[in-house]
C-alpha cells in the first residue's frame, strides 16, 4: 500500500501551540494567585458580573425603532458558531435580559432572583440559553474571562485527603474563600485601593463542607498556622465546560416518581464510606448535583415549572439565600446564575397556584415572543436555507419571505382600526409607510396588542415544512412559494397546536392572503422585467414632462411627426397619472408640484431625473409595461403556438428576471407562465 506524504507531526507543530495549553492550565501557589488578583481584581468577579461582562465584550450597536432607542448586543449574533444560534427580531426583550444581568452584577438585588424566560414553543428560549452557556465556555478560555479554583495537595498522601495526593475542590470554588473570616475585611480594603472595576470584590461564605473539613484538619495539624496550611493549596485555572460538568449545568425534569432532590445538591458516595468510615464525613459525599457542578457559572432548568415541589424549595434557597443544603451537611454557599424557561400553559399554572407565591416573588420573567417583523423572521430561514446549505436546489425569490409573511400573520392581533388589514399592519411593523400612519401610530398599534407574538405558528413548523417541500420537490431543481404554501396548508391537519376549527380556518385564511400577496409581487417582478429598458422610460418621461410643461404654462407643443403646434396631450398625461391613482381633481396640483421641483433643480444647475420622484417612476414603469405587454403578447406563452419574434422578446424578459431579480431558468419560466395565465383571465397589474 502506497504511503502518503502527509506528515502529521509537522502539521500539528504548525497548527498547535503547546504554550496555549500551558496558559489555559496555569497552576500556582495561593500567594501567586493573590498577586494576580491584586493586578486584576476582575478575576474574582461573581457569576452575574462575569456573564454581563461577557455579553458586553462583544460590543453593541444602536438603532431607532418607533422613536425608541434600541440596543443590539452583538453577543446574540452567535460569534462562536458562525451564527448558528443567532437571535433575531427580539432586541427589546434581550435588552431587558441584559438589564437584569447588569443590575445583578452591580448588586442591586436581582442576583437573588431566578431568571425565567417565558414564551411560546419554538420562540428562541433554548437558543438564548445555549448562547449563554456557549459564551461562558468560550469566555473562560480568554484572558479577560479567566477564573481560578484550587485543589489540596499532599505529596505524602495524607490521611486527611483519604490517602490521595490531590483532592480538588468539588465545587471549583473561588480560592479567596480560603481566607480566614477575621482578615477578609482588611484584605478587601487593601484590594479596593487597586480595584478600578465598577464591581466591589466580595468574599461570601465558607468553602464547601469537604474542603472545610480538610482545612480544619490541617489547621489542627499545624496548630493554627494558616500559612503552613496554604502550602497544601494549589490554585489552577478553571475552564468552564458543560460536557465536563464544570461551571455549567443543565437540569431537565423527569417523571415525578423518579425525581430526587439529590440530583440538585449531591448525594453520599457509599464506596467512599469504606475509606472515610462514616456517611457523615463530607469527603464521602459526591458534590455532583447540578447546583454543585454549576457553581461559578450557570445552571439551566428546562421546563422549570414542571419541577416537583421538593425541588422548588431547593430552588428558592439557591436563588434568595444563594446557598444549598446537601443531605446531612450545613448550608453551602453557591455562586451561580439560575436560568429557567417555560411555556405559556405552565406559566399560567404558576400564576394560579397560590402555593407557588414564593417562587413567583423570586422570579424575574423575561418574555421571549415570536418575531413580528418580516425581515427579521426571514433571516431565520435564510440562515438555514441558502446556496451554501442547499447547493443543488435554487430557492425562488420571495419563497422564504412568503413563508415568513404567513408565520407573522398568524401571530398578529386583529387591528382595532377598521381601515387597516393584518397584512398592512405587518408591513407597517416592517418599516413600510402607509398614508395616514406615522411612527406614533405604529407605536400605538404595538401597545394595544398586548399578546402579540405569544401565539401563532412557530418558526419550527415553518422550517419543518420548508424541509418537506425541499425533499418532495428536490428533483425539480427549484423551490417556489407555491410548493411551500401547499406544504404549509397540508401540514395544518396534523399540527398538534391547532386546537379548534376556528383557528384552522383563520390560518387557512391567512394563507389565502399570502397567496394573493405573492400574486401581486410576482406580477410586479414580471412588469419590471418587461419595462426595465431605461432609455424607453427616459423617452416616456421626457415626453410626459414636455406635455406637463406646455399644459401648466398654457403653451402648445410641437408634434415631432407632423411638426405642427398642438395642445398638450391630456389623454397621454392622464394615462400615466391614473397608474398611481391621481384623481382628475388633483391632476393640476401634481403637475404644478412636478414643474416647481424641476424649476428648483434648474436654479441649482441640476437636471431632473425620473428616479428622483418615486411615484412618477412607478407610473412610468406601469405605463411602459402596459404599452409593451401587447407587443410581447404575454398571454401567448400559455398557448402552444408562439411566433419567433414573440419568443425572442419573452426570452429577453426571462433573462432580465434571472439577471436582475435572482430567478433561475425554472422559476423565471414558472413566473412568466403564472402571470400569463392571470392576464389570460383578464386581470391586470396593480400599482
Amino acid at each position: 500500500m502506497a504511503s502518503s506524504n502527509f506528515d502529521i507531526q509537522s502539521f500539528i507543530s504548525q497548527h498547535y501551540n503547546p504554550k496555549d495549553f500551558s496558559h489555559l492550565h496555569w497552576q500556582g501557589s495561593f500567594q501567586e494567585y493573590v498577586d494576580l488578583v491584586m493586578k486584576n481584581p476582575k478575576i474574582a468577579r461573581n457569576s452575574f458580573q462575569r456573564i454581563y461582562d461577557m455579553i458586553m465584550s462583544y460590543g453593541t450597536s444602536q438603532y431607532t425603532e418607533y422613536k425608541k432607542e434600541v440596543t443590539r448586543y452583538h453577543f446574540f449574533d452567535d460569534p462562536f458558531e458562525n451564527g448558528k444560534d443567532a437571535i433575531f427580531g427580539i432586541d427589546v426583550h434581550l435588552m431587558k435580559m441584559v438589564n437584569f444581568f447588569q443590575s445583578a452584577a452591580l448588586g442591586y438585588g436581582t442576583e437573588k432572583r431566578v431568571l425565567l424566560l417565558h414564551g411560546p414553543v419554538g420562540s428562541a428560549k433554548s437558543s438564548v440559553s445555549r448562547l449563554l452557556k456557549k459564551g461562558l465556555e468560550h469566555y473562560s478560555r480568554t484572558d479577560e474571562g479567566a477564573l481560578y479554583t484550587y485543589e489540596w495537595v499532599d505529596e505524602e498522601g495524607s490521611a486527611i485527603l483519604g490517602g490521595q495526593k490531590v483532592f480538588a475542590s468539588p465545587m471549583h470554588e473561588e480560592p479567596l474563600k480560603l481566607l480566614p473570616p477575621e482578615v477578609r475585611d482588611r484584605f478587601l480594603a487593601e484590594l479596593s485601593k487597586v480595584n478600578k472595576s465598577p464591581y466591589k470584590v466580595k468574599i461570601k461564605g465558607e468553602v464547601n463542607p469537604a474542603c472545610r473539613f480538610i482545612l480544619n484538619e490541617y489547621m489542627l495539624k499545624y496548630d493554627g498556622d494558616w500559612n503552613k496550611v496554604m502550602k497544601h493549596i494549589r490554585v489552577k485555572r478553571l475552564i468552564l465546560s458543560e460536557k465536563d460538568r464544570r461551571g455549567i449545568g443543565t437540569f431537565q425534569p423527569k417523571d415525578e416518581k423518579n425525581q430526587d432532590s439529590t440530583e440538585l445538591t449531591g448525594d453520599i458516595n457509599y464506596r467512599k464510606i469504606a475509606i472515610y468510615g462514616s456517611d457523615s464525613d463530607p469527603r464521602a459525599f459526591n458534590f455532583d448535583g447540578e447546583f454543585n457542578i454549576a457553581n461559578r457559572g450557570i445552571v439551566e432548568f428546562i421546563e422549570m415549572l414542571k419541577l416537583d415541589v421538593a425541588f422548588l424549595y431547593d430552588l428558592l434557597g439557591a436563588s434568595q439565600e444563594q446557598s444549598i443544603k446537601p443531605k446531612k451537611f450545613a448550608q453551602t454557599n453557591i455562586d451561580l446564575v439560575i436560568l429557567g424557561h417555560t411555556n405559556e400553559p405552565e406559566y399560567r399554572k404558576l400564576q394560579s397556584n397560590e402555593f407557588m407565591e414564593a417562587l413567583r416573588d423570586r422570579t424575574v420573567k423575561i418574555d421571549v415572543p415570536y418575531i413580528t417583523r418580516l425581515d427579521q423572521e426571514a433571516r431565520i430561514y435564510r440562515k438555514d436555507y441558502n446556496k451554501e446549505t442547499i447547493p443543488n436546489i435554487h430557492i425562488a425569490p420571495h419563497t422564504l419571505e412568503m413563508a415568513s409573511t404567513w408565520a407573522i400573520l398568524t401571530r398578529l392581533e386583529e387591528p382595532k382600526k377598521s381601515d387597516l388589514t393584518k397584512l398592512q399592519k405587518l408591513k407597517l411593523y416592517n418599516g413600510k409607510t402607509l398614508p395616514g400612519y406615522n411612527e406614533d401610530n405604529v407605536k400605538e398599534l404595538r401597545k394595544e396588542a398586548v399578546r402579540e407574538g405569544l401565539e401563532g405558528i412557530s418558526p419550527r413548523y415553518i422550517q419543518d415544512k420548508i424541509s418537506n417541500a425541499l425533499v418532495k420537490n428536490g428533483h425539480v431543481g427549484c423551490l417556489n412559494p407555491f410548493m411551500v404554501f401547499n406544504e404549509l396548508e397540508s401540514g395544518l391537519k396534523h399540527h398538534a397546536l391547532v386546537n379548534s376549527p376556528e383557528q384552522m380556518d383563520h390560518y387557512r385564511e391567512m394563507l389565502a392572503v399570502c397567496r394573493q400577496e405573492y400574486e401581486d409581487i410576482v406580477k410586479n417582478d414580471v412588469q419590471k422585467a418587461i419595462s426595465v429598458d431605461e432609455s424607453a422610460i427616459q423617452t416616456l418621461c421626457a415626453n410626459y414632462v414636455d406635455n406637463v410643461k406646455a399644459y401648466t404654462q398654457k403653451e402648445k407643443i410641437r408634434n415631432k411627426y407632423s411638426n405642427k403646434l398642438e395642445e398638450a396631450d391630456e389623454r397621454f398625461m392622464r394615462s400615466i397619472e391614473e397608474k398611481i391613482d391621481i384623481p382628475e381633481s388633483r391632476k393640476d396640483d401634481f403637475r404644478r408640484e412636478l414643474m416647481n421641483y424641476i424649476g428648483a433643480l434648474a436654479i441649482e444647475g441640476k437636471q431632473f431625473d425620473y428616479k428622483m420622484n418615486e411615484r412618477l417612476h412607478r407610473a412610468l414603469e406601469l405605463k411602459l409595461f402596459e404599452d409593451q405587454r401587447d407587443t410581447i403578447k404575454l398571454t401567448t406563452i400559455i398557448s402552444n403556438v408562439v411566433d419567433k419574434q414573440t419568443q425572442e422578446k419573452i426570452e429577453v424578459v426571462k433573462s432580465r428576471l434571472i439577471k436582475n431579480f435572482n430567478y433561475c431558468d425554472i422559476c423565471a419560466t414558472d413566473a412568466l407562465n403564472f402571470v400569463a395565465s392571470i392576464f389570460a383571465k383578464g386581470d391586470s397589474i396593480k400599482s
